[in-house]
């Protein structure tokens, strides 16, 4: 894993495509199918890059891009669109895209764009999360609690910045799931209760809970006072 990107896909089997392709590739992944939910998570969640399709569900990807370039100039956005006529490119471009590939695309030059995008100067100042004394470096994939390392596992690294990007929100055990595992949760599998023990032993070694259960909704980054 090194970089956040969000895919905003409202077909599944494309979505599908692109999630398990660049999470392959080492890339951290989530995916919102239509537009409402791409603005609801653009709005509190940092990304280094964002994936848009233009036709969507409710908002469309032009709105949703003109409103996040309100709130923010510098994250890239790469539009994914069947539109190829010159002029939906400039109105595209003009309403703040970075980058413009037309459908169906081949992976490999998705793959170059995603690249040179990420490449940007601006973006290598949001590789750290933080939270009070925890650090988690997304370029080298380390973590750190009150300056000491955590020996964590890949699924571990990632639960953690999945916690770290959203402090003092629940996370579903399906949001969870979704986000680090790039599959559905079907309900029965204690995978997540396993990881969040073994992540929680690992951070409690250096400093009181932050990770909460809360019954029957998830979990939430947040340190409870003493």
């Amino acid at each position: 894993m090194s970089s956040r990107i969000l895919i905003v896909e409202d077909e599944a089997p494309i979505a599908d495509f692109l999630l398990r392709g660049l999470g392959e590739e080492g890339y951290w992944v989530e995916r919102a199918a239509d537009g409402q939910a791409a603005w609801d998570l653009l709005q509190t969640t940092s990304y280094d890059l964002i994936l848009l399709d233009w036709w969507l569900p409710g908002l469309d990807g032009i709105d949703v891009l003109r409103s996040f370039r309100a709130i923010n100039r510098t994250t890239p956005v790469l539009f994914l669109t069947a539109r190829d006529a010159v002029t939906q490119r400039v109105e595209g471009l003009d309403a703040g895209a970075d980058d413009y590939l037309v459908k169906p695309f081949a992976f490999a030059e998705l793959l170059a764009r995603v690249r040179a995008l990420l490449r940007r100067p601006e973006q290598h100042s949001s590789l750290m999360l933080e939270y009070r004394d925890i650090r988690a470096d997304l370029g080298s994939q380390k973590a750190t609690r009150d300056g000491s390392a955590l020996d964590l596992t890949a699924k571990e690294f990632s639960l953690l910045c999945l916690f770290l990007q959203n402090p003092g929100k629940i996370l579903t055990r399906t949001r969870i799931f979704d986000s680090v595992w790039g599959d559905n949760f079907d309900g029965h599998s204690n995978t997540i209760e396993v990881h969040v023990k073994e992540l929680r032993r690992k951070l409690e070694k250096h400093g009181p809970r932050v990770i909460q259960t809360r019954r029957n909704r998830g979990y939430l980054l947040e340190e409870t006072e003493a």
